[in-house]
């Protein structure tokens, strides 16, 4: 199960998730102890339409593993297309942090993260914080984590981004700095012997007048085993946030379906 949840976030990585946190991820696991490990996945296509039609992208995870069972998660994913000199989407982050590797009933999950979303006007946003991470459930076929916390959020937004899809008339730069109170929710279950899903949601509260207008994210995903070498896998997931400083709509979704080769 934790296998499948990995490679899974290493080849479907949604384009909203400049939103939110990133989903809690499931550290691969194998008989033998190594202190680092790494997943990287590069693409980049170059394609002569009318103009040249740019597309890069790069997930990526490096774990470092410390004695009592703890470890440092370095995540990082960058999305770029461009039509010319016409950005048609950029976004990324970069995440760092401290957690627990499963093993604890209560365990501190500490992070800070750096991210960016041109079209929505998303210069920058900058988080730190802290989660009580829970653990409810962790059996061979499923497995159940709960979460709560605070973060501080830094935000810039800038409508005049020439990667900004949205009307910009009448707008200026929105500078934000918040906390939020965070809610978060993971689980996973083996619904037959070649068919997994997994799932995680985010909720999360500003802490102000506008507490009554969270943040939520949720993200599904269901596996589909061939043999040990292919998948097939059907990925979902929702963005709505009626709080957000220029106007851009409250609600993002994606659906992707895909193959996955372990080798």
């Amino acid at each position: 199960m934790k296998n499948t949840i990995l490679i899974l976030c290493l080849f479907f990585a949604g384009n909203l998730f400049s939103q939110v946190l990133n989903i809690d991820r499931e550290i691969e696991t194998d008989t033998t102890f190594r202190r680092v490990r790494a997943n990287f996945n590069f693409t980049f296509s170059n394609d002569k339409q009318k103009k040249n039609l740019v597309d890069f992208a790069n997930v990526s995870e490096i774990d470092y593993f410390l004695k009592k069972k703890y470890l440092f998660v370095f995540l990082t994913k960058t999305e770029l297309s461009f039509n010319g000199l016409t950005a048609l989407e950029n976004n990324g982050f970069f995440q760092l942090r401290f957690r627990d590797n499963d093993s604890r009933k209560i365990s501190p999950d500490v992070f800070v993260q750096y991210q960016w979303n041109g079209v929505q006007g998303m210069e920058r946003r900058s988080l730190l914080g802290i989660n009580a991470r829970m653990r409810w459930l962790e059996k061979r076929k499923s497995d159940l984590y709960t979460g709560v916390g605070v973060f501080y959020e830094s935000e810039k937004w800038n409508p005049f981004l020439g990667s900004y899809a949205f009307n910009s008339g009448g707008l200026s730069i929105v500078n934000r700095n918040l906390f939020r109170l965070n809610l978060t929710a993971k689980f996973a279950l083996k619904i037959a012997k070649n068919i997994d899903f997994a799932g995680a949601t985010f909720v999360q509260f500003p802490l102000n007048s506008h507490f009554t207008t969270p943040r939520w994210f949720f993200d599904s995903n269901l596996f589909f085993t061939v043999n040990k070498h292919l998948e097939f896998t059907i990925h979902y997931d929702h963005n709505l946030d009626s709080y957000r400083p220029l106007p851009i709509d409250n609600y993002y979704y994606s659906i992707s379906t895909g193959i996955n080769i372990k080798l």
